[in-house]
């Protein structure tokens, strides 16, 4: 996500500073995310704070790697909210991640901002997917209690953003695609929560434009889809007939090569972005089918320009 927004917003001209442990170019800065230091400074006259500081979930939920998941949110959100109550222009607007997972698995309704129901005292839950919600719930509240009476404050619950990517969530989709094994992921009832990247950058845009929005914002496309029909979507649009299903023991035995958890793609994450729609954002990608098929075509393009030489580039370039 942090890739994608940062390459958009310097295209159109603003100014990207990162915070990274490992600064290696100049648009980074160094910071342990645990200590105000001196890259505080960066914040002072800031337009912006975004936050999207956090260790991948994309492995599996041992105790060490809960304890990175939950602290590095916990901890990077606290101190940022320290930094900003020191320095003597903070920014008007701080974009905070959140994750769509925070609310319950569901099947029955959307999940949107004033009546979703937030997760984690479902009866039966895994404890994996209680784990998932915990780290929401505790992230926003670690943001909520920053003390910045200035600076606004936007808590992004983003669904599954949706990019062209290499090493992206729709390329590891794409990728059990064209392998064939783009079937329905056990039962297929589950809802898919998901958001173009274009809307993606567009409605971090629209937040930072628009003074009057506040709180938790769903961002996500306004037509989740069964996990079944996700794939089928997909699946035409790549021009691939058949995916193999995968069941439930399918997807643990998968899961565990692959050091990953199921939660990932069996949780119901019905989410509709009912803040956005009703504030007047309009989504260039609200369906699923038209979305997919775009980027099946800007992955195309992008491994063909990957796999170009450089006299393939310069004699294009030339022809220009």
């Amino acid at each position: 996500m942090g890739a994608v927004l940062a390459r958009e917003l310097e295209r159109s001209g603003d100014e990207v500073v990162f915070l990274s442990r490992k600064p290696e170019d100049g648009r980074s800065v160094g910071w342990d995310g645990r200590t105000v230091g001196a890259w505080a400074d960066v914040l002072d006259g800031a337009d912006v704070l975004i936050n999207l500081a956090g260790r991948s979930v994309n492995c599996r939920y041992d105790a060490k790697r809960r304890r990175e998941i939950k602290d590095s949110r916990l901890a990077s959100t606290r101190v940022l909210g320290e930094a900003l109550a020191r320095v003597p222009r903070p920014p008007a607007i701080w974009l905070q991640a959140s994750t769509a997972t925070i609310y319950t698995h569901r099947h029955d309704a959307g999940n949107d901002e004033r009546t979703g129901v937030l997760g984690g005292e479902e009866p039966d839950l895994p404890d994996t997917w209680r784990f998932s919600v915990d780290v929401a719930r505790s992230w926003e509240r670690a943001a909520l209690e920053a003390r910045v009476p200035g600076t606004r404050q936007v808590l992004m619950r983003s669904a599954m953003v949706m990019s062209p990517d290499r090493g992206g969530i729709f390329d590891t989709l794409l990728g059990l695609v064209r392998r064939g094994l783009g079937g329905k992921s056990g039962d297929g009832r589950q809802y898919v929560s998901w958001i173009h990247h274009e809307d993606f950058v567009r409605a971090v845009r629209w937040l930072i434009e628009h003074d009057g929005i506040e709180g938790p914002v769903n961002l996500s496309a306004p037509a989740p889809l069964p996990n079944s029909d996700f794939m089928r979507a997909l699946r035409q649009a790549w021009g691939m007939r058949l995916g193999l299903p995968a069941n439930r023991l399918m997807l643990e035995a998968g899961a565990l090569g692959m050091r990953t958890e199921t939660e990932l793609v069996l949780k119901s994450r019905r989410v509709v972005p009912g803040r956005l729609v009703e504030e007047g954002f309009s989504f260039r990608h609200p369906e699923w089918p038209e979305a997919a098929r775009e980027l099946c075509g800007a992955w195309r393009a992008n491994r063909a320009a990957a796999s170009r030489t450089p006299d393939d580039r310069a004699n294009a370039t030339q022809g220009a």
